[in-house]
């Protein structure tokens, strides 16, 4: 389980913070948890996701080493939200 402020990757916001766990209600009453996410390159996306049984794909973020050999190296096909992903690594890696 992801926690607050965690910095993870999701398949539809690509590098997003976890800002907040709300529980909210299901259509039968009962209070659901959830990862209220905020895309770290476009503020104004939020999405808010199950913690349990959820259907997009949320990970941590790949290394710092992936990311470097991603963007020495970028396939044709490479995705915008994992080369944004790769660039936010390399950017904010600790030397």
């Amino acid at each position: 389980m992801f926690e607050k402020k965690d910095i993870i990757f999701s398949e539809t916001l690509g590098v997003c913070q976890v800002a907040e766990l709300p529980k909210l209600s299901s259509k039968a009453g009962e209070q659901i948890p959830y990862y209220g996410l905020k895309s770290i390159y476009d503020k104004s996306k939020v999405s808010y996701i199950p913690v349990e049984h959820h259907q997009v794909q949320l990970r941590e973020l790949i290394s710092y080493e992936e990311a470097k050999k991603l963007l020495d190296n970028p396939p044709e096909n490479l995705d915008k939200l994992l080369l944004q992903e790769a660039e936010y690594v390399v950017a904010n890696h600790k030397k």
